[in-house]
């Protein structure tokens, strides 16, 4: 047998044990199937993957969580009647970056990198000097079919307009703000002024890398999607009667979220052997999608179905407008936009602590019994993270 023979035979067997250590199974036409669609069983499916994870980030945990710890609140820290939320953006490579990479941490479901185009922010609370959340947006997949039905372009239009899309690929509060429904507050903070202004400060006059072309980009709408199938913490967001997020129906259930890091660098391994374009074009300019494709054409080529990405999770999808008059200017690419309903961060915040946060401290006293120190057992899973969070895992949305 030939070391390519070798090779595709281990890379099988090592595809075959994985799924079936995750507890898929075959199901009719080689479609896989699920072990369960509830949320627990959602987090099983993400487990190695998040183990992988957190693996691969031990000694930036051990070097940054010591000094950062003092950042994550105790309950019993907290007046909610003083919360004072404010939106900070950040850059990699500071002391805010590496909070922001560990707050993602805590996450059940892996965080994404984001690709292209990026925006991150730390939500503080000013009065005690603690963390809320995390928000990140960057650039859409290209095909969302419930976003495009809802939208009702055509291919040229979306090919032209999409870069008026931002995607909020995390998105949550973490422990104890979480238990307080700050993960509602902070979803409402995307429709804001900052973030809107932010973007045309950074992307308003910016050239597209796939299609080169100069394009007068304004953020009209933002979309994000639940991790853990239909979510609780979107659904109803409204404020004084402007809808912040909205329901638009669920994904597809394809993706690669189900291939970890550790056999993806094997199965461009794979490819690279064959001399395969895709072993090695991972920048931008081939798309968005790119490890989606990989993956496609290394299962291809070990003789697997492409419905073996078909993993059978349906995300549910929210989209924010942050123009009133969006619909029309994605239609038609004419108009000005109407932002007359955007406030600042800091107001909306305001808002959202009235309706959600400060009756829910009332209602229940358990975010009272968190402990700063409980966020390392939260990373290592040793407890339930309870990080109420958004997050695109590694899994990139697909139109379904």
């Amino acid at each position: 047998m030939s070391v390519g023979c070798e090779r595709k035979a281990d890379l099988i067997q090592k595809l075959q044990q994985h799924l079936s250590s995750l507890g898929f199974r075959a199901g009719k036409r080689g479609l896989l199937e699920l072990p369960g669609t509830g949320k627990e069983s959602i987090r099983s499916l993400h487990s190695a993957q998040r183990s992988g994870r957190i693996n691969s980030n031990l000694s930036f945990i051990k070097s940054k969580l010591p000094p950062l710890n003092k950042y994550f609140a105790s309950g019993n820290e907290i007046d909610p009647l003083r919360i004072s939320p404010t939106l900070q953006r950040i850059s990699s490579g500071t002391w805010e970056g590496d909070l922001f990479r560990l707050a993602s941490l805590t996450w059940s479901v892996p965080v994404s990198t984001g690709f292209g185009r990026r925006m991150r922010y730390l939500v503080w609370d000013n009065h005690h000097g603690k963390l809320i959340g995390l928000i990140a947006i960057g650039d859409p997949v290209f095909n969302l079919s419930v976003r495009d039905q809802l939208i009702g372009w055509n291919s040229k239009q979306r090919g032209d307009r999409l870069v008026n899309i931002m995607d909020a690929y995390v998105l949550g509060a973490v422990p104890p703000y979480n238990m307080l429904l700050g993960g509602k507050l902070i979803a409402c903070m995307v429709r804001s002024k900052n973030i809107y202004d932010d973007f045309a400060k950074q992307y308003g006059n910016t050239t597209g890398i796939i299609s080169t072309e100069q394009k007068k980009a304004r953020l009209l709408a933002v979309t994000t999607s639940s991790s853990m199938g239909r979510s609780s913490i979107y659904n109803r967001l409204k404020l004084d009667g402007v809808e912040y997020f909205k329901p638009i129906g669920f994904t597809g259930g394809w993706g690669h979220f189900h291939i970890p890091d550790e056999l993806f660098l094997e199965l461009r391994s794979y490819l690279r052997l064959a001399k395969h374009p895709y072993a090695d074009d991972h920048q931008f300019g081939g798309g968005p999608n790119w490890r989606l494709r990989t993956i496609r054409a290394a299962l291809s080529a070990l003789g697997f179905k492409a419905d073996l990405l078909r993993h059978g999770i349906q995300r549910e999808v929210f989209i924010s407008m942050l123009a009133q008059n969006a619909p029309q200017l994605f239609r038609t690419g004419e108009g000005i936009p109407n932002t007359d309903s955007l406030h600042s961060a800091e107001d909306v915040a305001s808002l959202a602590l009235e309706r959600w946060v400060i009756p829910r401290s009332i209602r229940r006293e358990d975010y009272k019994h968190w402990e700063s120190n409980d966020i390392e057992a939260s990373i290592f899973g040793s407890t339930p993270s309870r990080g109420l969070s958004h997050d695109h895992p590694t899994t990139t949305l697909q139109g379904g």
